[in-house]
């Protein structure tokens, strides 16, 4: 996940009519394999029927939940509710391919009216604040990515951009605020977001957030699917800028132990041992 410190069309899901053989002129129409799976991707919408009241007052009440559907290679699909803007946020839950169809409606008209407008926007914010950042337009950048963020305000790109730009202004406290609420995202440390999550950590650092670094990096390897050494490596450069060899240490033998020709990890270890 970690590197060591140094669209959205909407498909159709309904498979149309497979002819069952060759037609009287021998010629075979059948649908070629590789169209018979098509992944599902766009707007869908669930319903939720309640009863409100007792007696003769009783009625029922339905509401209705929109989503963002992508599916994987795997066949399965993951889901991600939009929120009062019409855009995907939040937490993503997972279903088999099957259990969407049958449980969920395609909304294309949603999409094409609500979502794909409010994502357009949402995108441009992103673009022109990272722009922004990168020319060392910071206050202009500022401006951007809060812009996102009142579109939506878990938005990780956003977060990220906006931290990083208190980082580059020398503005710690706010910087601060930022790591508090990414560290509270979980799709901060996911793989899709590995460059920003990465130059993220080696900013805190940069900045002498020693300890903001070292739980982030900590939230990292307690979150990664598998043993990753360029994190242990990231976490022992916190803890000796911390001022912490002991801890220094033991991370760079971990990251060693993960992968044994991590030389930069050897000769860290080696110039720490020199020095005690």
């Amino acid at each position: 996940m970690a590197e060591k410190d140094n669209t959205l069309d909407l498909d159709e899901i309904v498979e149309p009519a497979t002819p069952e053989g060759p037609d009287q002129g021998g010629e075979d129409f059948s649908m070629p394999e590789e169209a018979k799976h098509i992944r599902i991707q766009g707007t869908f919408s669930s319903q939720q029927v309640d009863k409100v009241g007792t007696g003769t007052t009783t009625r029922k009440t339905v509401s209705k939940t929109f989503w963002y559907c992508e599916e994987r290679e795997d066949g399965m699909v993951e889901l991600q509710p939009l929120n009062v803007n019409n855009v995907p946020s939040g937490a993503k839950t997972e279903m088999p391919r099957e259990d969407v169809i049958n449980k969920f409606n395609p909304e294309p008209e949603y999409y094409q009216q609500k979502v794909f407008p409010k994502l357009k926007e949402l995108n441009e914010s992103l673009q022109r604040a990272e722009d922004q950042r990168k020319n060392g337009s910071f206050y202009s950048a500022e401006f951007e990515f809060k812009q996102a963020l009142d579109v939506d305000e878990d938005n990780v790109r956003a977060n990220f951009g906006l931290g990083l730009t208190y980082m580059e202004r020398g503005e710690p406290n706010k910087a601060n605020d930022m790591f508090r609420r990414l560290v509270g995202l979980e799709a901060a440390f996911s793989p899709e977001h590995k460059h920003l999550f990465n130059e993220f950590g080696i900013n805190l650092r940069k900045s002498n957030l020693f300890a903001q670094a070292i739980e982030y990096y900590g939230k990292a390897i307690e979150t990664a699917d598998e043993e990753d050494e360029n994190l242990h490596y990231n976490m022992a450069r916190a803890f000796f800028g911390k001022g912490e060899k002991e801890q220094c240490a033991e991370h760079l033998q971990k990251a060693i132990g993960i992968n044994p020709q991590f030389e930069e990890a050897r000769k860290f270890l080696e110039y720490l041992n020199k020095k005690s």
